[in-house]
């Protein structure tokens, strides 16, 4: 297996939960060629990867499909096997085109069976297993059967070409500098600004430097909340690139956030991340949490099921800031 394609061209943190698929094809195929294909957003994450050789815009090859044709875009994926971790009928009607010799997807999509010669028959929905850990069933077809513990997974996101910040820095490096990122542009439950209004209220001044992220349009949603902590926290929100953003999470000390991208930037560069979830399949963190040496997570031990057709979960609300203060005082300790 000389060049292989991981194809992952979904959400900024289902891709972050990739990367160690990479480490492992590296790890089991010593000298192979790793492309990546992914969508233009999420490139300065799988630029960051040292186990990544190669980044594919699917952004820029859709377009040049619609304009040129097929033939010029066939070439950009010339590889030995391509890995259909999300699966995108497009894209593997695209990789068939290309002639790549083995194209490994999961049965459980109808047009697998079209496009793709090896398909491996699991079920994301119904397993306990991680998202990382279930990426890793896709390489049975190369002969790679080994399980991955989550602790081992941790180890092989490799995020060590990260960009100098072109941006802002932390200020203080005497107090605990702390991430918050309350919304998740619809990705995850969402803990609620009323709680992280409480956190901010109890976090000790003298010890923690607080930064609030998102994006612009999240910026406008919590524009009362922001005007109401403005001499308390950093307002970052719509003023960073997700490239600045990195740079900036690996300048900190923690982050805390629900399952969203940021989170599990903070997770693999070995922060201290703080994921908050709601105990609900398959959102539930068995399957999403925070995976890194500093990682952790807060849930309720309850059954959710009556919050799955509202987006505002008891659940998720029900956790305290508290118990999330007591997570920080721990980490405080260890320094």
């Amino acid at each position: 297996m000389k060049r292989i394609v991981i194809s992952r061209t979904d959400n900024l943190g289902d891709v972050i939960l990739t990367l160690p698929l990479a480490g492992v094809l590296k790890r089991e195929f010593p000298g192979c060629y790793i492309l990546f294909l992914g969508k233009k957003y999420t490139k300065p994450i799988i630029d960051a990867c040292e186990y990544v050789d190669e980044f594919l815009d699917w952004d820029e090859i859709k377009q040049g499909m619609n304009k040129k044709g097929w033939r010029k875009e066939e070439r950009k994926l010339k590889a030995d096997v391509i890995l259909h971790v999300f699966p995108v009928k497009k894209v593997q009607k695209f990789a068939k085109k290309s002639k790549i010799p083995l194209r490994i997807g999961s049965s459980h999509r109808w047009y697998s069976w079209l496009y793709c010669n090896n398909l491996v028959h699991y079920s994301r929905k119904k397993s306990n297993l991680h998202e990382a850990q279930l990426n890793l069933k896709l390489l049975k077809p190369l002969g790679i059967k080994e399980e991955y513990t989550v602790a081992e997974l941790s180890g092989l996101y490799k995020l060590t070409k990260i960009p100098e910040s072109t941006n802002i820095q932390p200020s203080d490096r005497e107090r605990f500098n702390l991430i918050l990122h309350p919304k998740s542009k619809g990705s995850a439950r969402e803990w609620g600004l009323d709680n992280f209004s409480k956190l901010i209220a109890i976090l000790p001044e003298d010890k923690f430097c607080i930064y609030i992220t998102g994006t612009k349009e999240e910026s406008s949603l919590m524009k009362d909340f922001l005007v109401q902590h403005h001499d308390r926290v950093t307002d970052l929100t719509g003023k960073q690139s997700l490239a600045e953003l990195l740079a900036f999470i690996n300048s900190c000390d923690g982050l805390i956030a629900a399952s969203t991208g940021p989170l599990h930037i903070a997770a693999a560069l070995g922060k201290r991340a703080i994921g908050i979830y709601a105990p609900m399949r398959p959102i539930f963190p068995e399957r999403w949490a925070p995976i890194g040496k500093n990682a952790t997570f807060l849930v309720m031990n309850k059954n959710c099921d009556a919050c799955r057709k509202t987006e505002n979960c008891e659940c998720i609300r029900a956790i305290t800031p508290e118990a999330v203060l007591e997570k920080l005082q721990g980490y405080l300790i260890q320094q």
